[in-house]
């Protein structure tokens, strides 16, 4: 058995450990801050993730699970991504200027090369972006760049692109930060062997198991500090830890809150808390009865003790919510008063709705940490206001599917981006992934109305309006905000306390270095 399956083969084997009582902090008592230490170039780090088997690529646009998109971030760049407060930060792209009417953007590339030497070029970026837009395939960006006319945008020169697109839209540098826009070479297929611009080059890929990558001395952005970073798959959680303390790995990624506390402080591991990471909350089907009066949909956020759920549910891994998306994101409205329990007043707007002794189904499934834990304790809440919750719990492997249509009251999570993507995504009536089926067309106007809007504060101004819209009969009730747990050994310095998963400085592992 050679080097690296042996290492996979412990890791995919490592047992369940006993986890003991919580200690506190994320570091040793003492130990100093990345921020201190300079950093150490040299040395391979490994890092364990949950992975998607066999059927696993490297290609860039298939980027779907959390193991993918951190392979891709090393191997590839998109033209932006996500600062910590969800807000587009130039990447490839050196820059982006709209027109007066904000339907057309002209997007300038920085100097970059791809792995073999080659200018990472506009014919580049309009190859990537309209492979993505293929209707043969199920590429996720996909819908992300549906409002760029690709047919109609061009390369101006070498380092222009002009993209036009099919409607104004002043948010449109968020969808060169989208999940899986990544830019590969002109006419790129085949990705056994990737070249991208990336900070790391390939060396070998075995599906299922393991990617090695090699740092890419001519990166725009200046080498890593790595020799060499190696992704390895371990999809049980106790198996990640497992190799973590066993020295197989210095990185684990997505730890539950209940072995985070375990862990925490006792100076074997580092744990990493990325707040805001994953909005937790409930859905309300706003086109069916009981939802369907808004003075219901009222009720259940008056009955939410969302401490509790957070404590509960999340084991106080996470902050609570006000039944709006996106906290500590751009146009976030922080103005609103937070939402508190308020069991009389739930109970005055059910007498009020006529829906006195309500009975409902509450769908959740373990498909996610904390859904099956947070309805029970939901269940025990609603009671205390007359209402009886039957908690149903569903396939872990459909749920999604199931509950966008189906149902009345479901388990909802989200992980991180901009507001304007979840209004565009799931809260105008052509959304295609509209849970709660909110379609109101004069809200849909006023999205409409901030992205012809060229002036940041009058456009924040007109988000601020459609949240206070939302807050009040929207059909999302979220109580939390998770954070996302990672860990470390002791020796990994560099890694991002400030990053949301899914932003650029999650998973930047050319800033990592070992001491």
């Amino acid at each position: 058995m050679n080097q690296l399956h042996r290492r996979q083969f412990l890791i995919s084997s490592g047992a369940a450990l006993a986890l003991t009582a919580s200690g506190c902090g994320t570091r040793p008592q003492g130990s100093p801050t990345a921020d201190s230490i300079t950093p150490k170039q040299g040395g391979r780090l490994r890092a364990a993730f949950a992975g998607g088997g066999t059927n696993e690529t490297l290609d860039p646009h298939l980027s779907n699970l959390f193991v993918d998109a951190a392979r891709a971030k090393a191997l590839f760049d998109k033209l932006a991504d996500y600062g910590s407060d969800l807000a587009a930060i130039p990447r490839l792209a050196e820059s982006w200027e709209p027109n007066t009417v904000l339907d057309t953007w002209t997007v300038k590339l920085r100097k970059a090369t791809f792995h073999d030497g080659t200018t990472v070029t506009a014919e580049d970026v309009l190859y990537s972006y309209r492979r993505i837009s293929d209707p043969k395939r199920a590429f996720r960006a996909k819908a992300s760049l549906e409002p760029i006319d690709l047919a109609a945008s061009k390369a101006i020169d070498t380092t222009t692109v002009q993209f036009r697109l099919k409607r104004p839209y002043a948010d449109f540098p968020n969808l060169l930060a989208a999940f899986g826009a990544y830019i590969v070479p002109n006419g790129a297929n085949d990705f056994t062997a990737p070249i991208g611009s990336g900070p790391f080059r390939f060396v070998s890929f075995t599906p299922g198991r393991s990617l090695l990558v090699r740092r890419n001395p001519d990166y725009w952005e200046g080498a890593a500090h790595l020799d060499e970073l190696e992704f390895l798959v371990a999809n049980e959680e106790s198996a990640r830890v497992s190799a973590l303390l066993g020295g197989q790995v210095e990185y684990a990624h997505e730890l539950n809150p209940a072995t985070a506390r375990a862990h925490e402080g006792r100076g074997k591991v580092n744990v990493v808390r990325l707040r805001n990471s994953a909005m937790q909350g409930f859905v309300m089907k706003t086109d069916r009865p009981p939802f369907d009066d808004k003075r219901v949909r009222q009720a259940f956020c008056l009955i939410a003790d969302r401490k509790e759920l957070v404590d509960g549910a999340l084991s106080g891994a996470g902050e609570v919510g006000n039944d709006l998306f996106g906290r500590g994101c751009q146009y976030y409205a922080s103005s609103l008063p937070q939402r508190v329990q308020d069991l009389e007043r739930a109970k005055a707007l059910l007498r009020e709705a006529g829906a006195e002794n309500l009975r409902v189904t509450l769908d959740t499934s373990p498909v996610a940490a904390g859904f099956v834990e947070a309805a029970g304790i939901f269940k025990e809440q609603a009671a205390k206001a007359g209402v009886t919750v039957e908690v149903k719990v569903g396939n872990k492997d459909t749920y999604w599917k199931d509950i966008l249509d189906g149902g009345t009251f479901a388990s909802y999570r989200s992980g991180s981006m901009p507001i304007e993507s979840h209004i565009s995504q799931r809260l105008l009536s052509t959304s295609t992934t509209n849970a709660t089926h909110w379609k109101q067309p004069d809200f849909d106007e006023l999205y409409t109305l901030a992205q012809s809007t060229r002036d940041i504060a009058a456009r924040t101004a007109l988000y601020e309006r459609m949240q206070r819209r939302l807050h009040d009969e929207g059909g999302f009730l979220i109580w939390g905000f998770a954070d996302w747990l990672v860990a470390t050994a002791p020796a990994v310095r560099g890694v991002s306390k400030d990053a949301p998963a899914n932003t650029l400085d999650w998973a930047r592992f050319d800033k990592t270095w070992l001491t």
